[in-house]
């Protein structure tokens, strides 16, 4: 009854659905921006390459850790790993912060019909997902990650207790790396979630007065690179090369480099040392193929966004969630603060939008508030990020000087600053004095490649981007995961979220203003008469930032 009531209450915001555009959100696993669009020669990625020609492609974006669940978390809380106090796969955000109302909460709360299908929140090693984010279940596939019986793990069981939606089934052992297999593409996850996106969208067409958000997560190219044969076949493994540098960077600190053991763990890769010339140059291969069968999948949906006549009222934001080291520094894998790692694909078109490339730095943290900024929606009630919403005007433009990343390494915390030129990391533990510092620094513009740490040789840019750093909070220790853990909750500042929801600007809330932007819409209108001290039937300032407390 109090989940009708809620919507009720908040659909009463559809009267004015029709004005509103939709959001097509479309989230990628492990994708570099290894595309024909970004200049890569060599890869097939038609339909990722069609849809930058129709929008904002940003030559110079940047995700906040490179890892998929604090990455997803960035996206779509716009709260950094370091911000939050998340740095690995198993931690819930909502450990760190409970009440925080997520990008899809945010439109679902002015009218919008949220869904998603696929990869969106990291879900596995113990994390699940947001199920207050969605308007209807999240949709995932049914599929078992190969075709070919000769790939499955040594224990079968793995392939099995995922299938089944197992809790640890990610400790067993994993198959092989690759698969080429002469199927068709529903075989695999993420033709399944491209099925299901153009039936999604053929049901938004029948529903004209109701906006969606509609959020699309490919599987691939994640590991294991996995692809129908005819994706295999679009390339040549002659044509392939190793990266010319295949050593760490000279004067980085030991622990910065990844030792990959996620690729380690499949069937006859090396438990140490590097691979063979002849296994890397298949693994390249197997990338390769895998980003063409997501890129055809894609490009199913934007045909079918088309077809539906959608297309001409939806923003479509294009998102990979980190990069990938490919070979590079001997290296394989994300996982790193490397250029490689933490550099990210994101392509935004919208209505009004013209086509262009621009040099602005953006963060994953700052799609959030770009989305309500586009869809005049208020602005997010937490987060890190800032909206570019003004460079899709102007390419020329810029909102940041600079973007921040972190990795975590051997209980340290490395924060990286990245500016037009140049790349800082400081790894300290979290609390220690800034002279405890170890520092990496590279120079994009001497040196793309990172060949070298030039923090000793260079004091003085040194100093300019500890200057930029020191403007950031310092970053949070990883908070506990134990069961029953009782983390700090983030200070809240009531008097901004009072602002954000009085949208008559009356200064008092209605039951309806109330229940905007609220993480729990089952148990929010049970707040609403413990806050009305007076009992008028609406909500004073006072009354909101106490919160029934006397």
């Amino acid at each position: 009854m109090l989940r009708a009531l809620t919507f009720l209450l908040l659909g009463s915001t559809s009267l004015f659905a029709a004005a509103k555009p939709n959001v097509l959100l479309i989230c990628v696993d492990d994708l570099k921006p290894l595309l024909g669009c970004y200049g890569d020669k060599q890869v097939k990625s038609p339909n990722i390459d069609r849809l930058a020609k129709r929008g904002v492609l940003f030559e110079k974006a940047y995700c906040n850790q490179a890892v998929c669940s604090p990455s997803r978390n960035a996206l779509l809380t716009g709260l950094r790993s370091h911000t939050l106090g998340i740095y690995d796969l198993a931690t819930n955000f909502r450990k760190a912060a409970p009440d925080a109302v997520t990008l899809p909460q945010h439109f679902m709360a002015s009218g919008y019909r949220a869904e998603a299908l696929g990869k969106i929140f990291h879900v596995g090693h113990g994390n699940v997902n947001d199920v207050a984010s969605w308007s209807v279940p999240h949709f995932t596939p049914k599929t078992i990650s190969y075709a070919l019986k000769e790939n499955n793990p040594p224990e079968s069981t793995r392939e099995q207790a995922l299938f089944e939606n197992k809790k640890e089934a990610w400790k067993l052992p994993r198959g092989a790396p690759t698969e080429s297999a002469d199927v068709p593409d529903n075989r695999y996850g993420d033709g399944v979630i491209a099925e299901e996106a153009i039936k999604r969208l053929e049901a938004a067409k029948q529903q004209p007065d109701a906006p969606f958000f509609l959020a699309v997560g490919f599987l691939k190219p994640h590991l294991p690179f996995v692809a129908p044969k005819k994706y295999w076949d679009l390339y040549d493994p002659k044509s392939f090369k190793l990266p010319a540098l295949q050593t760490t960077p000279e004067g980085a600190p030991e622990f910065a480099p990844s030792t990959w053991g996620e690729l380690r763990q499949y069937k006859d890769m090396p438990g140490k040392g590097p691979v063979t010339q002849e296994q890397a140059i298949h693994l390249i291969h197997g990338y390769y193929a895998a980003t063409s069968y997501m890129d055809a999948q894609l490009g199913k949906v934007l045909d079918a966004l088309d077809a539906n006549g959608l297309a001409d009222n939806t923003i479509i934001v294009f998102w990979g969630d980190h990069g990938w080291h490919l070979g590079d520094h001997g290296m394989w894998c994300k996982h790193t603060n490397y250029e490689q790692a933490a550099h990210i694909p994101v392509i935004v078109a919208a209505p009004g939008i013209k086509p262009a490339r621009t040099q602005a730095l953006i963060e994953s943290c700052d799609i959030y508030p770009t989305l309500a900024e586009l869809t005049q929606l208020p602005a997010p009630p937490q987060g890190d990020g800032r909206s570019f919403a003004s460079v899709l005007k102007d390419p020329a433009t810029s909102v940041r000087d600079h973007a921040i990343h972190v990795y975590p390494r051997s209980g340290l915390i490395g924060r990286a600053i990245r500016t037009q030129r140049h790349r800082l990391v400081e790894w300290k533990k979290p609390g220690d004095a800034p002279e405890t510092a170890m520092l990496e620094l590279y120079d994009y513009e001497a040196d793309p490649a990172e060949t070298k740490n030039l923090a000793a040789e260079q004091p003085e840019v040194v100093a300019s981007l500890r200057k930029l750093l020191a403007q950031h909070p310092e970053a949070r220790p990883q908070i506990s995961n134990k069961p029953g853990a009782a983390p700090k909750k983030p200070v809240q500042d009531r008097g901004k979220m009072f602002d954000q929801r009085d949208k008559d600007k009356d200064g008092k809330l209605s039951l309806e203003e109330f229940l905007l932007l609220q993480p729990d819409p089952d148990e929010a209108p049970k707040r609403f008469p413990k806050f009305d001290a007076d009992g008028n039937g609406a909500l004073s300032r006072e009354e909101f930032i106490k919160g029934g407390k006397k």
